[in-house]
């Protein structure tokens, strides 16, 4: 007497293409599987097979051998060829048993074999082995693009795709950059006196809001630093006129705040300051990485931040310059910050 098939867990069950040139071949592959809740589709020759994968891709296919015009063996070598469809299981249905065509099966890219007459034990088990490795690979592939979505809310694009090379030390100097700070003014006040829950939620909306700004105008958040926010421009995503767009957000970026006021009846303030000149880049840490950027500009932009009004936007001498055309300031003035006394900066007032 033959053991009992193994009960199917719903996990094992699939889609399954069974290719065959002969009916009687695919009723007898198909009637036990469907009976055991797979899906089935059938194909009656190459071609046709290819047409349905393309349609939809199976869970594992069954694939006939010897067919007129185009041979399993071929079939498999073009599912296998191709990056969309390399990861199906193929499983190869034979009545050969020579070693030599098992070998061009292998070379062919089949990931099993099954027997002619086809044993239904036999059957059932390599098809659920097949469906389950094809589910694995499934969950492998998700779990990979949400930890890439997770390294791209953290990291430059351009960045993961250097560290998925391999490359550790990643930092670089770069000429020309703008950098924004932005400080919120009050907020620390206002936190004193709203539960934690609220003011997380208050940060997490001013900076949601501040995020989807800056990718309107082509720049890059650098990080948050408590109530902080910084921005760079000219890094690893390319824009021609990174000074003239870091301004307009500067802008955007005060009246943001004034509209969140009116939704929240707060008073929270800002201060911005903006600086042009070289920097340095790179990935900082092994657990807890981070993309910073290092340099004279960067602390200009903090003390320009630090000694701007409420409300204000502080730019330095070499901004200016840039922008002078294009936009109105207010006057020149002299601001003493820590290794560079005699710094001259302005306030951006708007666009021309």
């Amino acid at each position: 007497m033959s053991n009992p098939i193994p009960a199917l867990a719903p996990l094992d069950r699939g889609f399954v293409l069974i290719v065959d040139d002969e009916e009687q071949n695919r009723m007898l592959l198909r009637d036990p599987l469907e009976a055991r809740g797979y899906e089935i589709a059938e194909a009656e020759n190459g071609e046709q097979a290819l047409r349905c994968v393309a349609k939809r891709f199976p869970d594992v296919i069954l694939l006939d051998v010897m067919m007129p015009k185009m041979d399993g063996f071929e079939v498999c070598r073009r599912l296998k060829n191709d990056p969309k469809t390399a990861f199906i299981p193929v499983l190869m249905v034979t009545a050969l048993s020579e070693r030599k065509e098992r070998m061009i099966a292998i070379a062919a890219g089949a990931n099993d074999f099954l027997n002619k007459p086809v044993d239904l034990q036999d059957l059932t088990l390599r098809v659920r082995n097949a469906a389950h490795t094809r589910h694995l690979f499934d969950q492998l592939q998700a779990e990979r693009e949400n930890s890439e979505r997770l390294l791209l809310n953290i990291l430059p694009e351009t960045i993961v795709q250097r560290m998925k090379k391999g490359e550790v030390n990643i930092a670089e100097s770069h000429a020309d950059v703008t950098v924004l700070v932005a400080d919120l003014v009050g907020f620390s006040t206002l936190s004193a006196h709203i539960g934690p829950q609220e003011v997380g939620c208050l940060l997490n909306e001013i900076f949601s809001a501040f995020d989807v700004l800056v990718e309107k105008h082509g720049l890059e958040k650098i990080k948050t630093i408590g109530d902080a926010y910084m921005v760079a421009g000219g890094l690893t995503i390319p824009h021609v006129d990174h000074c003239g767009a870091m301004a307009d957000l500067a802008l955007d970026l005060n009246a943001q705040i004034g509209r969140l006021n009116v939704s929240y009846n707060t008073s929270v303030r800002i201060r911005i300051g903006i600086s042009n000149g070289p920097v340095v880049a790179g990935v900082i840490g092994r657990k807890k990485i981070s993309y910073d950027i290092w340099g004279n500009t960067v602390n200009q932009a903090f003390s320009l931040e630090s000694t701007a009004q409420e409300g204000a936007v502080a730019v330095s001498e070499p901004t200016y310059e840039r922008l002078k055309d294009r936009f109105s300031f207010g006057p020149r003035r002299v601001i003493d910050i820590k290794g560079q006394p005699g710094m001259t900066a302005c306030e951006l007032f708007a666009r021309i």
